[in-house]
């Protein structure tokens, strides 16, 4: 073993450059592309053959300033050109960001491009819903009243006049259903409550018709046989009209005994309505007094309370727990409708789909209109109903002037009166009971 710097200075050391013996720096040959000076050539400083030895130790370091080709050894490097060739990938080569070809900067967003086409990608999606879910609920509508049956019908006034009518139709309902809804299991159908809805320029009018209002039954024709009955002046009930031949008998029985057009029909049975409040999520309302009824199943304390599809049932049909049963039931009947239609406009149902498909298809599924009612009608009619609960328009019973044999007799002025304001589409300024 020899002593550095007197080491072995065999071949192999010597040709590699690793741990040479010699005192001389290795020379140029290892690294042949370095110049060790200017003008060097292959015959100097240590390449073999010719010029003289590179300098020894102490005795200066040759400069190493450019590669052969005659760049700075640093020339470049900072810019990336180490990573390509000149003029081809690196900064300024037609490759690169500056030239014909290069990629360049990323371009920032076109922010005004995106949004038009979101805009309009939106608005696709709405359309199509739009549609898709009109003729969805146009389809679900029971259009099963014919109101050209009915003979002698007064002239069309300004407006349009809707008779909304809630049947005790127990239809569809099993006998657990019924116990629940304390509805009975009486045959056919009845109308527990009666009101003509009037929509026009000068405000919208709800009147609600007690079912016990003593009417005049005039002629008419069946709506099934088609068989014309003579009228005989006949006094009945108003929910009898119903019972005897139905829709068109009892239009045909309020037209004759009002001296108004109705122009569309719709109705709602018991199993309807509940499912409409319980699909909404139940009705907020506030009760003025509690009141128990064991015939409807009634049993509220008085305040503010959420009442779902049973409880909302019992409270439109009890009368038996008041001293003006027909007259406070109308009164109740119109507050809780109010409050229904507040409930299903509020934007938590509307823009809920998972609310308002289900309210819509309870309520759609439930109702049965006229043979002429469109989806728009049943709108017109929803939005004025809303209106009216919320003070934009008038709601009322029919005057009432008395009683015979039990039936609530009619003021015949007023209701003269407030016929012709609602004919005329003015403002009424009749007040009822």
């Amino acid at each position: 073993m020899s002593d550095w710097p007197q080491g072995s200075s065999g071949d192999d050391r010597d040709r590699y450059g690793r741990g040479s013996g010699n005192a001389q720096p290795e020379s140029a040959r290892v690294m042949r592309q370095v110049r060790r000076g200017p003008g060097a050539t292959p015959g100097e400083n240590g390449y073999p053959g010719s010029g003289p030895a590179a300098p020894p130790y102490g005795g200066g370091v040759p400069q190493q300033s450019s590669y052969s080709g005659g760049q700075g050894y640093d020339d470049g490097y900072n810019t990336g050109q180490v990573y390509g060739r000149p003029g081809h990938d690196g900064p300024g080569g037609p490759e690169g960001p500056g030239g014909p070809g290069g990629r360049g900067p990323r371009p920032a967003p076109n922010w005004r491009r995106r949004i038009k086409w979101t805009a309009i990608t939106l608005v696709t999606v709405l359309l199509v819903t739009s549609v898709a879910t009109y003729f969805w609920a146009d389809s679900k509508l029971n259009r099963d009243v014919d109101l050209s049956k009915v003979i002698d019908r007064p002239d069309a006034g300004g407006g349009t006049n809707y008779l909304i009518v809630g049947s005790d139709s127990r239809a569809g309902l099993t006998a657990a259903q019924k116990k629940a809804l304390h509805t009975g299991s009486a045959e056919g159908k009845r109308t527990d409550s009666m009101m003509i809805l009037h929509v026009g320029d000068n405000g919208d009018t709800l009147v609600s018709l007690p079912r016990d209002s003593n009417v005049t039954i005039p002629s008419y024709v069946g709506s099934t046989s088609g068989k014309t009955y003579k009228g005989t002046g006949r006094q009945e009930k108003l929910n009898a009209a119903y019972a005897e031949d139905g829709p068109t008998l009892l239009v045909r029985t309020v037209e004759y005994n009002t001296g108004l057009h109705i122009d569309h029909y719709v109705e709602i049975g018991f199993a309807g309505f509940a499912s409409i409040v319980d699909a909404v999520g139940g009705v907020t309302i506030d009760i003025d007094k509690g009141f128990k009824d064991s015939y409807s199943g009634a049993d509220f304390k008085a305040g503010k309370q959420t009442l779902n599809g049973d409880q909302a049932l019992a409270f439109v049909r009890t009368r038996h727990a008041f001293a003006a049963s027909d007259l406070q039931r109308t009164k109740n009947q119109q507050k809780f409708l109010s409050a229904l239609a507040h409930q299903v406009a509020t934007p938590s149902t509307l823009l809920n789909p998972f609310k308002l498909y289900p309210t819509l298809g309870a309520g759609l599924d439930s109702l049965t209109v006229d043979k002429d009612m469109s989806l728009w009608d049943l709108a017109s009619m929803f939005w004025a109903m809303k209106g009216v609960s919320g003070g934009d328009g008038t709601s009322m019973n029919m005057p009432i002037s008395g009683s015979t044999g039990g039936n609530l007799v009619w003021d015949k002025a007023k209701v003269k009166t407030l016929v012709n304001e609602l004919n005329n589409d003015e403002k009424v300024t009749v007040s009822g009971n």
